[in-house]
């Protein structure tokens, strides 16, 4: 007896009861909270890092909070590159990529021109 072949038969397979969560994503996280996160992180420029370190700038959580919440209301009024000005330094930024492009420090503030802005933004 000859048996035959079913060339278009597929075996089953045992497929997990739910999808593993996305890279990136913790379980019980709303895309919107993700969404959120990504969206208020800053970045800093090549250029800035160089003369954060030169004039040596350092930012703590707490000045990054600022600095995140000065971006927040720029964007809020249409800004699109920001002056952000503290007691201590000055960050220019684009408030639509959240990115520090520059960072001056008190002393070199004095006398200096800001160009290539449309906002300011006083951080206290």
């Amino acid at each position: 007896m000859s048996k035959k072949i079913d060339l278009n038969y597929v075996p089953p397979v045992n497929l997990p009861k739910s999808p593993p969560p996305a890279r990136g994503k913790k379980p019980g996280q709303s895309f919107q909270e993700v969404l959120d996160k990504t969206t208020r992180e800053i970045s800093f420029s090549s250029h800035a890092r160089e003369r954060m370190e030169k004039r040596n700038i350092t930012l703590g959580a707490e000045e990054m909070e600022k600095i995140g919440d000065a971006l927040d209301r720029a964007g809020q009024k249409g800004a699109r590159d920001a002056l952000l000005v503290c007691e201590e330094m000055a960050l220019v930024a684009s408030v639509k990529n959240r990115t520090v492009v520059t960072a001056v420090d008190q002393e070199s503030m004095k006398d200096r021109v800001f160009t290539n802005i449309d906002s300011a933004v006083i951080i206290k």
